[in-house]
């Protein structure tokens, strides 16, 4: 794949991220009902340039799950809030589907303390884009550089590198005409901000849109939910054991106690506690029959059926 090397001097008052918003050129001067209506309108502008953009990322979600299938992992990169949506993200799927932590991972310019403190200079750092990049991913892996303007040095050096090393990449951004290298763009075209340049507004929640669908999409279509049901979930609260304990029982139609000691048995794993409670099995057997199916408890209670 031939890889378009981003120049080092860049325009910066001609970026769609940069620019002024002609509507806003008073925000100072409105009441507070007024600013936040006019945020209201502007973030309603998000969500449709996530909607315009859907095909693409449907194409995205396919991409990430068959690099899941064959083993690879799904990796976000990016800087400031970018980075942070990207960290988000992660951190939310072990709890959520029950994913180990290596599966989706998040590389932040400026590292562990970024996430908590702006550490503005980091983007700009391509050396630490290609160690990290270098160290962390290999081969079949899927890399999703998170970029607003368009412009990152360091999400740009890190798909470069990602590219070289066999993964697959692919870029959130919201400049169209990005020279950013990746093989599926996903454009989200929110127009400038009404604080010019503050890019945590619409072009972050269009950002965290994406995201949501990415990390959503590939699990539903990997088996990690039934119906709309989080039955990968780890009880690992009071408030997510109660939940696991429902979606046993809304499963199997069973007592609330019922479900709570299969759920016991099950060593807390809401599918097994299913399988068990549907099919009489023991936790051996239901763990079994969950891996004969890649872990889809769909399939593991409509095989029953047939």
């Amino acid at each position: 794949m031939l890889l378009v090397t981003m120049p080092r001097r860049v325009a910066y008052s001609r970026l769609p991220t940069e620019r002024r918003h002609p509507g806003s050129r008073h925000l100072d001067r409105l009441s507070s009902a007024q600013l936040l209506r006019f945020m209201h309108r502007e973030d309603l502008r998000a969500v449709h340039a996530v909607g315009r953009c859907l095909p693409q990322i449907a194409r995205a979600v396919e991409m990430i799950c068959r690099s899941l299938r064959r083993g690879g992992r799904l990796l976000f990169v990016g800087a400031g809030t970018s980075g942070r949506l990207g960290v988000i993200e992660a951190a939310e799927c072990p709890p959520t589907f029950h994913t180990p932590p290596s599966l989706v991972q998040a590389l932040i310019a400026g590292g562990h303390r970024a996430v908590f403190r702006s550490q503005e200079g980091a983007e700009d750092d391509r050396a630490s884009a290609r160690m990290l990049i270098r160290r962390r991913v290999r081969p079949g892996d899927v890399v999703v550089g998170i970029a607003a303007s368009g412009v990152t040095p360091f999400v740009d050096e890190a798909l470069r590198v990602a590219a070289r090393r066999g993964a697959q990449t692919i870029c959130v951004t919201c400049h169209a005409k990005t020279r950013l290298s990746a093989q599926l763009k996903l454009a989200l075209e929110v127009g400038p901000e009404i604080l010019t340049g503050s890019t945590r507004l619409k072009a972050g929640t269009a950002s965290k849109l994406v995201l949501n669908m990415l990390t959503l999409g590939a699990m539903v279509r990997l088996g990690k939910t039934y119906g709309n049901l989080m039955v990968d979930v780890r009880p690992t609260s009071r408030k997510l054991r109660s939940r696991a304990i429902r979606i046993v029982q809304s499963i199997t139609r069973c007592a609330p106690r019922t479900a709570a000691r299969y759920l016991q048995q099950a060593r807390g794993r809401a599918k097994v506690a299913v399988l068990m409670a549907r099919q009489d099995l023991t936790y051996r057997a239901a763990t079994r029959r969950l891996a004969d199916v890649d872990g889809s408890l769909r399939r593991a209670l409509d095989g029953a059926r047939r």
